[in-house]
């Protein structure tokens, strides 16, 4: 299938079954036990840094691990497979001094997803998406790093144009379908992102659909930056996205009313991955597929979703316990477009409505 068909089949999809995103990638990395050299690899075998914990760096060193992440969650039961590229841009990469390699990272991460999913279609004609995950970095443009300086910042939103600009133009090259701006803490990384991504299609001449979500600090039901999650959306809404969702933050229990608010607000698809529960005193995650799949199938139930899956701490076996609770069950219908000025900073208000 061309980019093309797989996006009429992905529009089609998505408007006859709630569609089903893979899982945690860090915790499943971990269980294979890599050592500094698997991270080096024979190109990076003397670099001047260590290279140990740069996951997205094994899309070059060990793909055929990366290959076989995507493969268990296809197999999971997986519709959209994310690319092991959630710190490729050179922001993220100067850690290791890796900046030049930030395109490549990310268009060999969408090629092995890309391989993947055309395997796992071959298999059973039912078509996988390629979503070409776009972290936040380690950097945000509307927040100091410096307590005593409030007017601080270590970035601009050119530097990060920029860098978004290498990490969707490598995506796209590799064969993503979809363009994943996730984790957002501060949105106005997210508007670079957005921003970029335009750019690059624009100077295409094609367009991929964009699936934007947000990551809320706790209970408060606020970004880091501050945003309420209506403000989040009317501060984002202009992309025209696939999908706005949350992903990581809470566990699902903790998180269902700010799914309802979600689902409530945005004339677009939601897309919503918790973590496996809240970590314990260890790090670790404990709630276990049978429990997410509980929750996040009541939330099908009551007509709030469109996209579920999971994040950190989950494995294969959350995302297929999850497809098996949405399976058969309709997803959320799309409220109608409200023509009302609205405008946010932290909140959102309207004018004239």
């Amino acid at each position: 299938m061309t980019r093309s068909e797989r996006q009429q089949a992905l529009e089609a999809a998505a408007g006859e079954r709630i569609l089903v995103l893979d899982g945690a990638w860090g915790s499943l990395i971990q269980g294979y036990r890599l050592t500094e050299a698997d991270f080096r690899g024979e190109h990076f075998r003397d670099w001047p840094v260590d290279l140990r914990g740069n996951n997205d760096l094994l899309n070059l060193t060990r793909p055929d691990i990366v290959r076989d992440i995507h493969d268990r969650y296809l197999a999971a039961g997986a519709d959209i497979t994310s690319t092991n590229t959630f710190s490729s841009t050179r922001i993220a990469q100067g850690d290791y001094r890796l900046e030049e390699h930030a395109e490549e990272l990310n268009r060999e991460g969408a090629r092995i997803g890309r391989e993947a999913c055309d395997a796992a279609t071959a298999l059973d004609g039912r078509p996988r998406w390629v979503a070409g995950s776009i972290g936040p970095t380690n950097r945000t443009a509307s927040m100091s790093p410096d307590v005593n300086d409030p007017g601080a910042r270590n970035i601009t939103f050119d530097e990060l144009r920029a860098a978004y600009r290498e990490a969707v133009t490598g995506l796209i090259d590799g064969g993503a379908d979809i363009l994943l701006i996730e984790t957002i803490t501060d949105t106005l990384n997210a508007k670079a992102a957005i921003f970029a991504a335009d750019e690059v299609m624009e100077q295409r001449g094609e367009t991929i659909p964009l699936i934007i979500s947000g990551t809320i600090v706790d209970r408060s039901g606020r970004t880091l930056s501050g945003q309420t999650l209506d403000a989040f959306w009317v501060s984002v809404r202009h992309a025209r996205p696939l999908a706005i969702g949350l992903n990581c933050s809470l566990g699902p229990e903790a998180m269902r009313e700010y799914v309802a608010d979600l689902s409530r607000a945005a004339d677009a698809a939601v897309a919503v991955y918790p973590n496996a529960g809240l970590p314990n005193e260890f790090g670790g995650y404990d709630e276990t597929p049978e429990e997410m799949a509980g929750t996040i199938g009541t939330w099908a139930r009551e007509g709030l979703v469109n996209i579920v899956g999971s994040c950190c701490g989950s494995t294969p076996e959350h995302t297929r316990a999850i497809a098996e609770a949405v399976r058969g069950l309709s997803p959320r219908t799309l409220p109608a477009h409200r023509a009302v000025l609205t405008l946010a900073g932290l909140e959102p208000v309207e004018i004239g409505g």
